[in-house]
This record gives structure tokens, C-alpha cells and sequence, in this order.
């Protein structure tokens, strides 16, 4: 559909005097693509938040938004994926605002009408979203747009939002152009992104971040947040050609938003792929979020590890598509409740991933632009908001957005590295799932290829299994050897997008299947626990069932340790001794917990046979045989 929709285009940029839907002349522009030019993090805007009376339905909103980049061609796009209800429209209008959200007033002479598919009126499901179709709309660097929004049927609660506006929107009774007497609120609803029809080597940076990237602190209809001063900055850059393309800028923060879990907000984790991957014409990324997870954690470390993770996964994924990663280190919170020691060394941990690691294209360190210069661990006090030494003020932001060096949007050449060797601190048995797969066993478990996934596969399962069932071909088996009793935790790196596609069924030693249920990771890869019981020394068997389809798995881990991996995981390199086996109670794929992986494959003189390799060294530590 896509193509298509790029082909309709791109024939209607090649036609000279074709008529738009208002009747204006489209005039033939240059092949381009689209960019966006203004974004924001769509969410449920909660009680808190939601529309005030008279409420959006039949009644008209506008709200005020200030672009990034200009162009020509644009279309909006518009989004319901938080919402409950379906949302009637019956019209969407732009026009020129008059200011950058003081006021409500217009340009009236630049009105154009929005299309749906040719049609005015359009309506969203809940979890759905809207893209008008093409119209022509002049636009300038840093514009302010009005988007006048009428609704029929939409629900005043429970609505799909942006509550961090910091930009005043206008609520009218009816279905009206006349807002004189609106009531006013600092949200956004419903709008999702406008995009415009750039060249080929325009591009826009999408921003992931939190509160602090959303612009608390900044000032209320004056768009200073430092994601606006660095546009303006980047902007300036390509008028006096040391930019030589366009540069669209998306901020993508969320107030309140943590990378992992919890927070306001869908997390990071679960988000990037729809609010980065999905944009239009992104060749940049800006990864600046954690402080909330660091101050809600009882394990700085930790959750240091598993974010650089998730950092890792979005970096690998990007460079996929040859998208540049630029690292923003975290700003420093001392003074405020999320401070402790423990919490510090979690933010250092991340600022010195990012300003020594080999995969970021480049780094911004916020944290050292900002700190106090007798104390990197505290704001420079002439930067607070409020005093909570945790958000900046409108001058806090100016430096930050004045300290991105604008030739981070030069970079040519290769990428940087995605082979950077995971630190793991969980020493365990690794699997790889697809490994799982053969003849006997997991014949209906599908392989599927992803970048994001240890070794690029995965295990999906493809079919709807809610009874418990016995063919082998439903069933992945793993038969593992520990040296000493002990507690065991199996973890597996799970990517389970749905609640309904998140469980399986597990055994051990060939005793009762339990269900697992409630795996759900919003579609990220992440690492939980299937199964924990005492094992005694000696070789045991650990059997994994499909129970609903669309569940996918990548790794498994079996270990003693009760914190789960953090990042894909390895094999170990401690070597230790162990018994000699003999071959037959060995089976293909058996795992030794000592530090050595024990596989199938062909010896030296073509035999098949199980061997053990030094995963350190690469060499051979013992072969046995098959009799």
C-alpha cells in the first residue's frame, strides 16, 4: 500500500497543472521524499488530561503547533492508537498561525481544506490513525501552523494525546472558525505528525526522550524547548551552507516516560518502533532518556546494563536501515528525591558507555554542559526550574540545544560498529532457540531473521495451542547438565508483542507442563523467567511448548543467578573440569553450566559427534564420540 501511495505521488509531482482538491495548481517539483517536520509522542492523556467542557464532541478544536523545516506539499497525520473509541471527523483545516500559540487567530487567506482519501469526513477506530491526503501548503523554516480539528461522534475521555503541549490549544462549541470565546488548555489531541515533500537529501532527528526533552521548564507558547533551539541552530547552519540538507527535528518526549517500565506513558522499549521507525525520511536518532528509570530502581547497576541494552537493540536496528545513533549523556539530578550513590554510579555507567562505546555515530554530552562546574553531579543552579534539580529552565535549554555540534548532520562514510561485545555479568547456559529446532523436535515453530535477535534469528510460534499438546513438533527439548545442586532460573529473551500472544507451556525433568503466562513485552526483546526449582548435579531436560501463536523467542538462559540477563547474552569463559560422559546419554544439544558449549557437529576425520568447545579460546577442550 505504501508503494502505491508513493507512486500516486510522485506521478502527481510530475504533472504540471494538475488540480489539488481546493482546485490550487500543483506545480512539478524535483523527486523528493517525505520528511517530518513536526512530531509528538501520541499516549493516553488520562482524567488528568483529557479535553475540557464543552469536550470534542461536535465541537471544534485548534491547536497550534511551530514546524521544523518548510516545504510545499504536506500531509497530516493523525492518531487514535491510545484511545477507546472510535473519533469521528467531519473536517480538518491548516492555515498560517498568527502566533506560536498566545492567541488563536489565523491567516485566513491561507486556509486549505484536508482530504481523507478525497474525502473531508474520516473516522478512527480506537487504535487507529489517519494520513490526509497530499495538499498543496507553503511552509517556512520554524512556521506556526494551525490545525483546526471538527469533530461529530469522539469521547472526551480516555482520548489519544499529548498532554506535555507547553502550547496552548483552543475547545469551540460547535462546528465553528470562531474561537474568540474558546476555552483554552495546554494539550494536544489527535495530531500525530505533518510531513512535507523535501529532496532526497533532506532528513529529519527523531528525538526519544522524557520530561526533560518534552520541555518542562521551557515557557508556554514560546517553543524554547532545546529540541527547538537546536532546529533553529541546524536551520541557521544550512542557510549559511554548513548544512547542506534540510534537517526535519521530532520530539518524541515524553513527560514522566522510562526506557524499561513503569512511568507515564508506553515505555521506550515498547514505543521506538512506532514513535522512530515509523516516521518519515528519520536518518538520525537522538537517545536521551533514564533518569526516571535510575531514581524509581533499587539497583542503579542494573538497570544501567538493561538500558545500554535497549540502547544497543535500537542502535543495531537503525544502522539496519542506515540510520545514524547519537548518544545524549543524562543530565545530573543531585539534590533532587531520585538522587542516591547507588542511582549516580547508574547514570555514570551510562554516560561512559556512551562517551567510550564504538556503536553510537556520536555523542552529546548534556551532562557536562550543564553540570555545576564545582560538582558534575548537580545542575549549575542557574539552570533550575522550580528547584528540583532535576528539569532546567528556558536557559538550561538554550545551552543544551546550543551544545548539539551541528556537523553531527554531515557525517558521511560507514556507520559505526554494531559488534560491540556485550558486557554479561550472569555466568549460565546459553541456547540459541532456533538451535532447538530439528528432525524430531520445534518442527512447528517458524525461524524467523531479525537484527535485533542474538545471532539475527528467532523461534516464532504459529500456532494457537490453548490445550496442553503432546506432538513433538509442538515442543522444543533441551537436555543441559549442571555440576551442583542448587535454585535455577531459566530466563528466556522473549519478544511477545500482545496478551494475546504471550505464554507457553514448560516442563522440567519430564514432570508436569505449566503455563506461563503474562510474558508480554509490547514487542521489545527482553529477558524473563519461565521456570525456577532445585536441581540436583547431574543432566536434566527442560521442554518449552507453543501455547499461543505470535510468540517469539530468541535465547535462553540457564543459570543460578536470580537477576536475568540484560543484554543477548553469551557463553561463558570461565572453563572448570568436568566428568567424562559417555556419548549416548549425551544428547545433541546439551548445554554444560561449567563454561563450555557442548553442540553436534563433524570431527576431524568426518564423523559426526558431540564436542566441547573453549568458547574463549576456540578450541576443542573434549570430543565424545557417537557409539
Amino acid at each position: 500500500m505504501k508503494r502505491l501511495e508513493h507512486f500516486i505521488i510522485s506521478l502527481a509531482l510530475a504533472i504540471i497543472g494538475a488540480l489539488t482538491m481546493d482546485g490550487s495548481v500543483a506545480l512539478a517539483q524535483d523527486e523528493g521524499h517525505w520528511v517530518g517536520t513536526w512530531a509528538t509522542a501520541p499516549m493516553l492523556s488520562g482524567s488528568n488530561n483529557n479535553p475540557p467542557s464543552p469536550g470534542l464532541a461536535n465541537n471544534s478544536l485548534r491547536q497550534i503547533i511551530q514546524v521544523s523545516i518548510g516545504g510545499d506539499l504536506v500531509r497530516l497525520k493523525l492518531s487514535n492508537l491510545h484511545g477507546t473509541d472510535l473519533v469521528e471527523i467531519n473536517g480538518v483545516e491548516l492555515a498560517v498561525a498568527k502566533t506560536a500559540g498566545n492567541s488563536s487567530e489565523v491567516e485566513e487567506a491561507t486556509t486549505v481544506n484536508l482530504t481523507f482519501n478525497g474525502k473531508s469526513k474520516v473516522t478512527m477506530a480506537a487504535g487507529g490513525m489517519a494520513v490526509s491526503d497530499p495538499v498543496n501548503f507553503h511552509l517556512d523554516d520554524r512556521q506556526n501552523v494551525a490545525i483546526t480539528i471538527h469533530y461529530g461522534k469522539a469521547s472526551s475521555n480516555n482520548v489519544c494525546g499529548h498532554p506535555g503541549s507547553r502550547t496552548t490549544s483552543y475547545l469551540a462549541n460547535s462546528n465553528t472558525n470562531n474561537f474568540t470565546t474558546a476555552t483554552k488548555t495546554d494539550h494536544w489531541y489527535h495530531v500525530l505528525a505533518l510531513e512535507v515533500m523535501a529532496p532526497e537529501n533532506a532528513g529529519c532527528v527523531a528525538v526519544l526522550g522524557n520530561s526533560i526533552t518534552d520541555g518542562r521548564g521551557s515557557t508556554t507558547n514560546l517553543q524554547n524547548r532545546w529540541t527547538d533551539v537546536m532546529s533553529r541552530q541546524i536551520n541557521m547552519a544550512c542557510q549559511e551552507g554548513k548544512v547542506a540538507a534540510s534537517v526535519g527535528v521530532l520530539n518524541l518526549g515524553i513527560g514522566g516516560n522510562c526506557v524499561l517500565n513503569g512511568g507515564l506513558g508506553p515505555s521506550a522499549v515498547k514505543r521506538y518502533q512506532s514513535d522512530i521507525f515509523e516516521q518519515e525520511g528519520v536518518k538520525w536518532i537522538i537517545l536521551f532518556e533514564g533518569v526516571n528509570d535510575l531514581g524509581g530502581t533499587n539497583n542503579g547497576e542494573l538497570t544501567a546494563r538493561r538500558i545500554i541494552d535497549v540502547w544497543k537493540q535500537i542502535i543495531r536496528l537503525a544502522h539496519s536501515k542506515g540510520i545514524r545513533v547519537f548518544g545524549a549523556t543524562i543530565t545530573p539530578f543531585k539534590g533532587n528525591s531520585y538522587y542516591s550513590h547507588d542511582h549516580e554510579a547508574g547514570r555514570q555507567r551510562i554516560n561512559n558507555w556512551m562517551r567510550t562505546t564504538k556503536m553510537l555515530d556520536g555523542v552529546i554530552d548534556f551532562a557536562d554542559a550543564v553540570c555545576d562546574p564545582s560538582d558534575n553531579e548537580k545542575l549549575d543552579a542557574k539552570y533550575l526550574f522550580e528547584n528540583d534539580w532535576l528539569h532546567l529552565n528556558a536557559e538550561g535549554y538554550d545551552v543544551m540545544g546550543k551544545t548539539v555540534n551541528v556537523e553531527l548532520f554531515t557525517q558521511v562514510g560507514p556507520l559505526a560498529d554494531d559488534d560491540e561485545v556485550d558486557e554479561e555479568e550472569v555466568q549460565g547456559i546459553w541456547i540459541e532457540a532456533e538451535s532447538l529446532k530439528n528432525n524430531t523436535y520445534g518442527k512447528n515453530f517458524a525461524v524467523r531473521d531479525d537484527p535485533m535477535a542474538s545471532g539475527g534469528q528467532f523461534l516464532e510460534t504459529v500456532k494457537n495451542l490453548p490445550n496442553l499438546s503432546y506432538d513433538d513438533a509442538d515442543r522444543l527439548m533441551v537436555d543441559f547438565n549442571v555440576e551442583e545442586d542448587n535454585t535455577y532460573f531459566v530466563y528466556a529473551r522473549l519478544s511477545c508483542p500482545s496478551y494475546d500472544d504471550d505464554s507457553y507451556f514448560v516442563s522440567m525433568d519430564n514432570g508436569s507442563w505449566d503455563m506461563v503466562n503474562g510474558l508480554f513485552t509490547g514487542g521489545a526483546w527482553e529477558w524473563l523467567n519461565i521456570y525456577k526449582g532445585y536441581l540436583s548435579e547431574g543432566t536434566h531436560r527442560l521442554g518449552i511448548t507453543s501455547r499461543e501463536d505470535g510468540a517469539c523467542m530468541d535465547k535462553i538462559c540457564i543459570t543460578t543467578s536470580s537477576v536475568p540477563p540484560v543484554t543477548m547474552g553469551g557463553a561463558p569463559t570461565d572453563i572448570k573440569s568436568f566428568e567424562s560422559w559417555d556419548a549416548e546419554k549425551v544428547a545433541p544439544y546439551a548445554y554444560d553450566l561449567a563454561g563450555c558449549k557442548v553442540d553436534i557437529g563433524k570431527l576431524d576425520n568426518g564423523a559426526r559427534g558431540i564436542y566441547i568447545v573453549n568458547q574463549g579460546q576456540g578450541w576443542v577442550k573434549k570430543v565424545i564420540v557417537n557409539k
